[in-house]
């Protein structure tokens, strides 16, 4: 069998050696009475556990404010591990997890808390044979306390005696250019750019990991990924869901801080990047670092705002009593950005993301250029999804003439969707790609730190223009809770280029018009 054969020999590895830890390791999870820890965090360090991915007798250790005993952790670290009870193996795993959990209750920003919680790690580690002890310390904390905790566990916890000391902070890395510089230089104090882990958890996404791929490894692709071929992309993030008790949080960031300054951005730079040397963190990142560099700050008329009021008896963003009176917060943003380059000169960049839309979805759409008009008029234009969640997959749109005596063209597609063709991988979640990157030293899917410095030039004076610093905050339009978004994003989207298909297109998958 052709497949069997292709399948049967040595495939490719994009590998490049890290220093990895593998034994006398403990990971130590600040935060973890929150939200992170107890929804992604912990059940991402399950999942390594139970693949064995995680080092040999590693210890992880909950480190929060909250009073709690062993049991009480326990039950809250596997709250979110569902099916232990119809699964004995998955059940006597969980058992063998809890061994390996503790916890310590202490303040985030008295050293004598920080000296507490040493004394407990040298505990563990006394029982080691070797003297070399490795830490991994992981923030799931909000950044107002980055600063402190990253000096108090500098000062108190940093292993000297030998091994490896390794931070992993979560995003929000700021709120402008300003704060952000501080919080960095701040941190850089205390902890090297090769111990630092800045987490961005798209970039940990199965689908965004194959762009390098798709982009680099297929001559087909690479041969129209450009200026020439291309008329615009829209990278689109949807929820179908509004703040929902968050009010209070969101409200404070926004969804363009909260979404596109970070994770589409990120999936911005790895789809326009050049090809790296190779496939080592700085080569990656480098080329990251110049697409941002060409992007200039996003202009007020390259953007549209919005904010959802109630419908379809859910309420309006107005109407959670998280959320400040008469906020004009907006809850949907769509910029578009544009990269002075010798590639990409020209084409439109349209970022989208909003809550309270009318399904989920990540994606990115590329529209070719139309046909040269000639015996094909009105033909629906090529263009090249990449579904990033839910339902993995890369479809193709090609026109393609009906079965039949006539000659009539209709848009189909190639389509590759994971859930078909990868019957029996795992697609493993985000943050359990990002943690084991981590624990092997590699730096590629993390985020550099005058990367975020590019990453906020570009977003910042939009960002000040919306918070009001530069005279009257602008007045988001509004859209109904469970629509598309705003009334204005046609018209948005079609004076930069796209062009929807005359004919309503079906996706087979999901059976949804793409509209």
């Amino acid at each position: 069998m052709p497949r069997e054969r292709a399948m049967s020999g040595t495939i490719p590895s994009m590998e490049t050696l890290h220093d990895e830890l593998k034994d006398n390791t403990i990971i130590i999870v600040l935060g973890a009475s929150g939200d992170l820890a107890k929804k992604k965090t912990l059940p991402a360090l399950f999942g390594l556990f139970r693949q064995n991915f995680l080092p040999r007798d590693v210890k992880i250790v909950g480190y929060a404010r909250t009073k709690m005993d062993k049991v009480e952790f326990d039950k809250r670290a596997t709250s979110y591990i569902k099916g232990a009870d119809e699964n004995p193996e998955l059940a006597n795993q969980l058992e063998a997890f809890k061994q390996s959990l503790t916890y310590v209750s202490g303040g985030y920003e008295d050293g004598e808390s920080f000296e507490k919680l040493n004394e407990h790690l040298e505990g563990i580690e006394s029982s080691y044979k070797s003297k070399e002890c490795n830490r991994i310390f992981y923030l799931a904390l909000p950044p107002s306390v980055f600063i402190p905790v990253t000096k108090n566990i500098k000062d108190h916890c940093y292993v000297t005696r030998g091994g490896k000391n390794r931070i992993i902070i979560e995003k929000p890395f700021g709120k402008d250019l300003e704060s952000a510089r501080s919080l960095l230089s701040s941190v850089k104090q205390y902890w090297s750019e090769d111990e630092t882990f800045r987490i961005d958890h798209y970039l940990g996404k199965e689908m965004v990991k194959n762009i390098l791929v798709l982009r680099f490894a297929n001559i087909a692709l690479g041969a129209a990924w450009d200026k020439n071929h291309i008329s615009n992309v829209q990278i689109t993030f949807k929820e179908p869901f509004g703040t929902e008790g968050r009010g209070g949080y969101f409200d404070e960031f926004g969804i363009i801080r909260d979404v596109l300054q970070n994770h589409l951005l990120q999936v911005l730079t790895i789809l326009t990047m050049e090809r790296p040397v190779s496939f080592s963190a700085e080569d990656i990142r480098d080329e990251k670092v110049k697409v941002l560099r060409a992007i200039p700050p996003i202009e007020k008329t390259d953007t549209l705002l919005g904010q959802y009021v109630s419908a379809n008896g859910k309420p309006g963003y107005l109407d959670d009593d998280t959320v400040p009176p008469n906020s004009i917060c907006p809850t949907f943003a769509a910029c578009t950005l544009w990269i002075h380059n010798p590639r990409w000169e020209g084409v439109p960049f349209i970022l989208k993301a909003g809550k309270a839309l009318n399904e989920a979805k990540v994606e990115v759409r590329i529209q070719f250029k139309d046909v040269t008009q000639g015996i094909f008029k009105d033909i629906a234009r090529n263009e090249l999804v990449i579904r990033i969640q839910p339902n993995e997959a890369v479809y193709l749109k090609l026109n393609s003439k009906t079965p039949g005596l006539y000659t009539r063209a209709i848009p189909t597609e190639m389509d590759l969707t994971y859930k078909r063709r990868f019957t029996e991988a795992k697609i493993p979640e985000a943050y359990e790609s990002l943690i084991l990157d981590a624990l092997r030293g590699d730096h590629s899917n993390f985020v550099r730190h005058d990367e975020l410095d590019y990453a906020w030039k570009i977003f910042t004076p939009i960002l000040h223009w919306i918070d009001g610093q530069n005279g009257v905050r602008p007045k988001p339009s509004q859209y109904p809770y469970g629509s598309r978004g705003p009334k204005e994003l046609t018209h948005f989207v079609e004076k930069f280029g796209y062009k929807r298909a005359v004919e309503a297109y079906f996706w087979p998958v999901t059976n949804m018009a793409v509209l």
